[in-house]
């Protein structure tokens, strides 16, 4: 009994070094992986645009990290290379932060930007609101998997086989929409046939309309900085004169300064709009005449 028991523990530690080393294994090809999501991200995805929000570049390379994991593991299965209870336990591990990042984190967080974006929804009501929308997805999501006839009744409320299932026949159906979009699509954007002449005098006359819209926003941007400087300067003034008859007649006249700074921040908000369009455009004209 003395030997059974020295050789179970012997082989305990056994697994467990040999679980601690496929387990480094796994970790130092996803650093890898994680390196080249992100250089691809950065180099050809967002190559030509300015990204403001890197847990949008976070969550891409922690998806496409966990992707090539799961790719990277069914090769290691067909070549049998690593243990098998550690196969086991690491695909197991992939697909459950998977399912995480697919159905709960990125949802929720592409609800959240869009409120974000929007100007219509409050700063303190984005987070309640996001949460609201996020309860309702998810309810018809589950619920859009009640009538599949591929789960078991055997299978828990947080088994693999729910999400799975239905992230499979939803995924399959968007991807056999997107394919279908990009059938008829594609040839339109992309034969000559289609295509509209572009010469170099229209990229450049859109570019010059960028760079004076441009110009227009940042003198607006230096108008509201001055009016507001001007402002606290005549707060600042009212405030050492408030006890004087004088301070007390400017105190009760209206200030146009007050009455400029919204409608310039207005304006700005408004060109701003217009030189993303006006980039896109110029970004889209440039890719046809490179064609």
């Amino acid at each position: 009994s003395l030997l059974q028991e020295t050789y179970s523990v012997i082989s305990g530690q056994e697994l467990m070094m040999e679980l601690l080393s496929d387990t480094i294994i796994v970790l130092a090809s996803q650093v890898v992986f994680f390196m080249v999501g992100w250089i691809f991200f950065v180099k050809m995805l967002f190559k030509d645009y300015e990204l403001h929000h890197s847990l949008v570049q976070l969550i891409f390379c922690i998806n496409f990290t966990l992707s090539l994991t799961m790719f990277e593991l069914i090769i290691f299965e067909i070549v049998d290379f690593l243990d098998i209870g550690s196969r086991y336990f690491h695909w197991y591990f992939a697909i459950y932060s998977m399912l995480f990042m697919v159905i709960v984190l990125t949802p929720f967080y592409i609800i959240y930007f869009i409120l974000s974006s929007s100007h219509l929804v409050s700063v303190g009501m984005r987070k309640p609101l996001t949460l609201i929308i996020w309860c309702a997805y998810f309810y018809l999501f589950w619920k859009l998997g009640d009538p599949f006839p591929i789960l078991s009744p055997k299978h828990g409320v947080l088994s693999i086989e729910q999400g799975i299932s239905r992230v499979g026949v939803i995924g399959v159906t968007i991807m056999a929409l997107l394919s279908g979009f990009g059938a008829v699509n594609y040839p339109y954007s992309s034969m000559t046939m289609f295509m509209r002449s572009v010469t170099v005098m229209d990229v450049q006359t859109i570019e010059k309309k960028l760079l004076q819209t441009m110009e227009m926003i940042t003198a607006k941007k230096k108008k509201i900085v001055l009016a507001e400087r001007e402002q606290r300067e005549k707060a600042r003034g009212r405030g050492e004169e408030g006890g004087t008859w004088w301070g007390k007649m400017r105190s009760v006249a209206p200030s146009a300064v007050t009455e400029n700074i919204p409608l310039l921040k207005a304006d700005v908000q408004a060109l701003e709009e217009l030189s993303r369009h006006l980039f896109l455009e110029a970004h889209d004209l440039q890719n046809v005449r490179e064609r």
